[in-house]
Order: C-alpha cells, then sequence, then structure tokens
C-alpha cells in the first residue's frame, strides 16, 4: 500500500507537469493558429474533428465545445474514414485532425486522402516535421517534452495540451461571433445549467395560485390564504393595485406584540414595499434577490399589476439553486 506522501508527490509532479506544459502552448500561438480561427469563422461549413486512439477521444469532447458555443462540428474517427466515414465530410468543411506523432498508419493513410477532397485540412499535432504535418494546410502545434507517465508512454501530457488548445480555439471563436449566455441557452434547453440561462420568474409564478387579499381583510382570512396556497405569503391588492405583501413570519412577529387582534387588518400588517421582480425578469436574477434579502418570496409583477409568487422552494425544485 503507498504512503500519502507518495501518492500526493506523484499527483502534484503530474499536475505541474501537465500545467507547464499547456503554458508551453502559448509560445506556439503564431500565425498558423490566427488563419485556422478566422477559417472557420469565414466558412460555410462545419468542422470535421478527427484522430485515433486517445486524440479521437479528445477530438469528440473538441467536438461537444464547438457545437455548445455555436461552432458546428461532426467527429470522424480516422479508423472509420478509410471505411466510407470519408462521406461525412461536405465541400465547405475544414477538416481538424488531432495526433501526437503524425506518423501513425491510420493518419498515414487519411491524410494524403483529406487532401483530394479539396478541404482545408488542419493538423494538431506534436511532431512539425511528421507525415501528417508535410500534408496539412495549417498547423497548431501542440509538442511537449515528455508524458507524465513515468515510462513516457501513456498519453497524458500530450492529450491535456490537445485539449487546452482545443478550447483555445473554440473561446476565441465564441468572442469573435460575440456568442452570449442567450445563445448559450438555446445549446443548453436541458437541465438546470439551461433553467439558469433561459427559464423566467413568470413561468415559475405562473405554476403558483395567485394569493390575495383586501386591504380590510382579517387575521383569519390572511392566515387561511397562506395557509392554503403553501407560498408562506399573501399580497393584499386594491382592485389591479399592488399595496403590500404578509409573510408567515410578519404574522408570528405581529402575535409576538399584539394579544387582542379582532381589529387588526391586513393593511395594518403589510410590508409596503416587497421584494419584486418582473415576470420577463430571469430566475436566477429572482434567486439572486431572494438570497441578498435574506427572504424566502418574492413578488413578481407584469405591466407593474401582480402576477404571482416565487417561493425559494419552486426553485430548489427547478434546479436553480
Amino acid at each position: 500500500m503507498e504512503s500519502k506522501k507518495s501518492i500526493i508527490d506523484s499527483a502534484i509532479a503530474t499536475l505541474k507537469l501537465e500545467s507547464e506544459a499547456i503554458l508551453k502552448l502559448i509560445d506556439y500561438l503564431n500565425d498558423d493558429f490566427v488563419e485556422v480561427v478566422n477559417a472557420i469563422l469565414s466558412s460555410n461549413g462545419r468542422v470535421i474533428v478527427t484522430g485515433i486512439g486517445k486524440s479521437a477521444i479528445i477530438a469528440q469532447k473538441i467536438v461537444a465545445t464547438f457545437n455548445s458555443t455555436g461552432t458546428p462540428a461532426v467527429f470522424m474517427h480516422a479508423a472509420d474514414a478509410v471505411h466510407g466515414d470519408l462521406g461525412i465530410i461536405q465541400k465547405d468543411d475544414i477538416v481538424l485532425c488531432l495526433s501526437k506523432s503524425g506518423n501513425t498508419p491510420e493518419i498515414k493513410l487519411l491524410a494524403p486522402l483529406l487532401k483530394l477532397s479539396g478541404n482545408k485540412l488542419v493538423a494538431m499535432l506534436g511532431n512539425v516535421e511528421s507525415d501528417l504535418a508535410k500534408q496539412a494546410d495549417l498547423i497548431l502545434n501542440t509538442t511537449v517534452e515528455k508524458e507524465a507517465c513515468p515510462h513516457n508512454l501513456a498519453p497524458t501530457t500530450s492529450t491535456s495540451a490537445q485539449l487546452a488548445m482545443g478550447d483555445a480555439i473554440a473561446i476565441c471563436l465564441l468572442e469573435a461571433r460575440n456568442f452570449q449566455s442567450t445563445d448559450f441557452a438555446k445549446y443548453h434547453p436541458g437541465g438546470s445549467l439551461g433553467k439558469r440561462l433561459y427559464l423566467k420568474a413568470g413561468d415559475i409564478a405562473a405554476k403558483n395560485e395567485k394569493p390575495s387579499v383586501s386591504p380590510d381583510a382579517s387575521i383569519k382570512d390572511i392566515i387561511i390564504q397562506i395557509s392554503k396556497n403553501r407560498l408562506g405569503a399573501v399580497v393584499v391588492i386594491d382592485g389591479d393595485n399592488v399595496l403590500g405583501m404578509i409573510t408567515d413570519g410578519d404574522i408570528r412577529r405581529m402575535l409576538e406584540k399584539h394579544s387582542n387582534l379582532e381589529n387588526i387588518r391586513a393593511i395594518d400588517l403589510m410590508s409596503t414595499d416587497p421584494k419584486k421582480i418582473d415576470s420577463e425578469e430571469l430566475a436566477l436574477l429572482a434567486l439572486e434577490i431572494i438570497r441578498q434579502n435574506n427572504i424566502t418570496q418574492i413578488l413578481v409583477t407584469k405591466e407593474e399589476r401582480y402576477f404571482g409568487l416565487v417561493h425559494l422552494h419552486d426553485l430548489l425544485q427547478e434546479g436553480i439553486v
């Protein structure tokens, strides 16, 4: 069984080696890198990303990042490409080929075929003297001094470098396109991430009841409304006008101060300046307001009129928190 020190030391050495290799990529950012970004930006096609072995796995991640940030991309396995998958490539597509050595049999066979198609070939590789480098139109240099593997065999540092270079391209493209969080939401509609980016306060409030009482409502009527709707609050309205809001906390504080409740009305209890949010604002903003003010519910309005309530529990259920 390994000691704690030896395990931690090994992990530190790996992280240092890989982080240093990624920083070294800064020295490799040249005119070819700029041309790659501009070629993708001006292309009417997609980015076809290919590779073999561990590079193929990194290629799939780069494809996923491109697609989620507004750059259409497709993964093509280098081994399958020569058995029919070359048909994936369309005339306006740019091909990005990942390889550490640039000399594996599959890549040596594939590179000339890619050139025949007339598509721009970009090579992301760790050997700028390789067969792939000689075939490529543009080169992204991801050379590393050594793998983190003590035998310098298992792709570790080299794949980290490929991944980082892919991210660098994706972010350059994202910023050049002025890709916003609203755009990001279009590609991530599912799960809590998507909801944080597109779900509106009004979407949640619309699912709830709209508890309300008149200004002269009695304590009994107020408590019935709060209990009935399970939102911990009731809004005091006069016609279409919002006068204020009463929470269950307001009720408790009132009971501590008064023994005679007969003459107390909603207008005596309500907060005249409740925290509120427009129905078109993101639910995420509603959460921020709730957190900042240490409250559990927020009033939702539409065109300054009462639209509904959003409770902290609603945000929890939607996965916004």
